[in-house]
This record gives C-alpha cells, structure tokens and sequence, in this order.
C-alpha cells in the first residue's frame, strides 16, 4: 500500500465541499491499495460551446486525483501541488459519466508523477494525463 495512513472515501470527499471539484461533481469513488479514482459527470458544468467534454475540465479531473493521492502518500504535514500537468485527448465525450484512475509513476521524498486515465462509461479511454506535484 502506497498511503501512509487510512482513510474513508467519506473523508476524502468531505474535503471537496465548496471547491472546484463539488462545482463540476467530482465524487472520489474508490481506493485501493496503490489507486484511487473518482467520477465526473459531462453535463453543462463540464461541456465546452459544441456539446463535448472540455479538455479543461477532464485536466481538473486528472490535476484532483493526483494532488489528493499525492497528499494521502504524507503524513499529512506537508502540502502536495502540481507543478506540471500534461494531457492527451484520445476520443471525444458528450454524455453519461467519466471515469479517472490515478496511479503512480514515482514516488520521491519530493516530488511525485502520477498517470491519470480517463474512461468513458463504456470503458474506453478518452484520455490520459500525467500530473508531476512537489511536496512543500
């Protein structure tokens, strides 16, 4: 198991209230011992002008999962931001619901990288990020 402590999905949510990631409905959904992954619906919060999912927003998704699994590999003490963020848009979306498993690449005293994918609700990949953060 990667995380240095435990904690509940309940936990991890309760963080988003009033953020970035309760406005677009981004829900943690699952932690195992070495991912963690969360939901994001494709509706108008998400949506760019000709009705597919913004790139933006699956970004968010991806800069999100990491950041925070990235702080659940600390103590706690420390801070974890993103320092560089890439992404390939791989198939467009225009409805249902997008599905972001994170998992890391490097895990430093430092810095991290963590691989984000993103699903479709058919499973099929619709993009992929990787996401380098520091601990300060």
């Amino acid at each position: 198991m990667i995380w240095q402590r435990p904690y509940t999905l309940e936990e991890i949510n309760s963080w988003s209230k009033n953020s970035i990631l309760s406005h677009l409905g981004i829900v943690m959904l699952s932690i195992s011992d070495d991912t963690i992954e969360a939901t994001m619906p494709v509706d108008q919060r998400t949506m760019q002008p000709f009705g597919l999912l913004h790139g933006g927003a699956s970004v968010v998704l991806a800069e999100s999962l990491g950041s925070i699994a990235g702080y659940l590999c600390t103590q706690g003490e420390q801070k974890v931001v993103g320092t560089e963020i890439n992404a390939s848009h791989i198939r467009p979306i225009s409805s249902g619901k997008v599905r972001g498993v994170c998992s890391a690449i490097h895990l430093g005293r430092r810095q991290q990288v963590w691989s984000i994918k993103i699903f479709d609700e058919q499973l099929k990949l619709s993009c992929i990020c990787r996401l380098t953060t520091a601990i300060i």
